[in-house]
């Protein structure tokens, strides 16, 4: 896939090393004893770091971590895809500036569904870069074991997993644990000023919002004999609901939680309308290639999502907000009632919001300061998940009930041999949800 800009298609993320070979997306899996998370402050000894998820997410993670200011190093790496590994070790070596600071020995490098703990117990923090549907029982693993983390979103494929997230947040918490989420935007002064303005009125009263992520299709892996079927669908993870959590969660949300971030709240029901446009015969899996998704506030404004990864189709990206005198987003600035533009992002630092995360993280832990950003992004995670059952399901979804949603996504258990939660019937083609007729609550 190619990399799209700034504009809200931030699946660029997943193809970060500018100064290496493009490396191909990985995916992993789930703790560990580290020094005191508090004994940090005024130490010059290096960060250790440990990546769990060896794509080309997880490489662009460490590119980031490894060029902040704070004397991080890499020394343990876990994937459960060894091809995986290899290729992000040896592309990260590559990077003359960073390269001093890879210390991984080959005994530190983790294979397999247990690897994540083996990593874990090497580091003091870890950065999550898996799908994920492994995000919950990872995050709960390295706070378990008192380690600092990055991770990456969504953070969970389904509201079981998303509760287990919210409950490690709070443990994280009182274990003075630094959480950063790589929800970007957040970081980026460009779009904190732009947020700064709308709250301060500069576009009136929010009347309504609206996001884009139009693009072209998913990369399909072919499958190979011998596959196991978990094989497959973990090659293919974005095309299959439980690994990816469906296309709201898995792109839009860095739109959608723009938006959550300027009404200082989250949506409280969503109804929607989607399907497969695109997505035809065998090796496609269950996810939608297109949704259109109606949110309501509770003051009852309305943010309009919609999503499509089509190849042939037009391009767009980014979150626009209007108001009753004016409009507001990134790319166009903010513009008054006339079409007059009275602000223009200029930061040059937008461009660094990926680095800029990372800093903040680990001066976090150096300085030993408080960030801890489960809440809000577990939040725009569920808006996400929401979004994706009132679409799947045909019906109006409200957030409580999103919330306390008991239907698992996962399958009974993680190993090459184990059944995936879905199977393909006879011709190879996967059921996917209907709406009107599937359960998604």
């Amino acid at each position: 896939m190619k990399e799209m800009k700034r504009a809200g298609l931030q699946i660029a993320r997943r193809d970060f090393l500018k100064e290496s070979a493009l490396l191909v997306g990985g995916t992993l899996i789930g703790a560990s004893l580290p020094r005191n998370a508090n004994a940090w402050k005024l130490s010059t000894d290096p960060i250790k770091i440990a990546l769990i998820g060896c794509g080309s997410r997880g490489a662009g993670a460490v590119l980031n971590a490894l060029s902040t200011s704070s004397n991080v190093e890499l020394v343990a790496m876990a994937d459960v895809f060894k091809d995986k590994l290899d290729t992000t070790y040896s592309n990260l070596l590559k990077v003359g500036r960073i390269k001093n600071r890879i210390k991984v020995p080959e005994n530190q490098k983790f294979i397999g569904f247990d690897a994540y703990h083996k990593a874990i117990a090497c580091a003091d923090a870890v950065l999550l870069v898996t799908p994920s549907a492994f995000r919950p029982s990872h995050f709960e693993a390295a706070v378990k074991a008192g380690k600092h983390v990055f991770m990456e979103k969504p953070l969970a494929s389904d509201a079981p997993g998303i509760r287990q997230i919210l409950e490690t947040g709070k443990e994280a918490t009182r274990k003075n644990l630094k959480v950063v989420v790589g929800l970007q935007n957040r970081y980026d002064p460009g779009y904190q000023e732009m947020v700064k303005q709308i709250k301060e009125g500069a576009i009136g009263k929010l009347i309504s919002a609206s996001d884009y992520y139009l693009i072209g299709p998913l990369t399909n892996i072919p499958r190979e004999p011998g596959q196991t079927e978990m094989e497959y669908q973990m090659r293919n993870w974005r095309y299959f609901n439980w690994l990816w959590a469906g296309s709201p969660a898995g792109l839009q949300i860095h739109n959608t939680d723009v938006v959550n971030w300027v009404k200082d709240s989250f949506p409280i029901r969503a109804q929607g309308m989607g399907g497969r446009s695109s997505l035809k015969g065998p090796n496609h899996g269950d996810i939608f290639d297109h949704f259109f998704i109606e949110y309501e506030y509770a003051d009852g404004t309305k943010l309009n999502s919609q999503i499509r990864h089509v190849g042939g189709t037009w391009n767009k990206g980014g979150a626009t907000f209007q108001g009753s005198s004016g409009t507001a987003s990134l790319q166009a600035g903010i513009k008054n009632t006339t079409g007059e533009t009275i602000w223009r992002n200029s930061n040059k630092d937008s461009e660094n919001a990926y680095q800029i995360e990372h800093d903040v993280l680990f001066k976090a832990i150096r300085d030993n300061t408080p960030i801890n950003d489960t809440e809000w992004a577990a939040n725009s995670t569920l808006t996400t998940i929401m979004g994706r059952m009132a679409v799947h399901s045909g019906k109006m979804v409200e957030w409580e009930a999103a919330l306390n949603s008991d239907l698992s996504l996962m399958p009974a258990q993680f190993a090459w041999e184990a059944e995936p939660p879905i199977k393909p019937d006879q011709n190879g083609e996967y059921p996917y949800p209907i709406p009107g007729l599937s359960p998604v609550i």
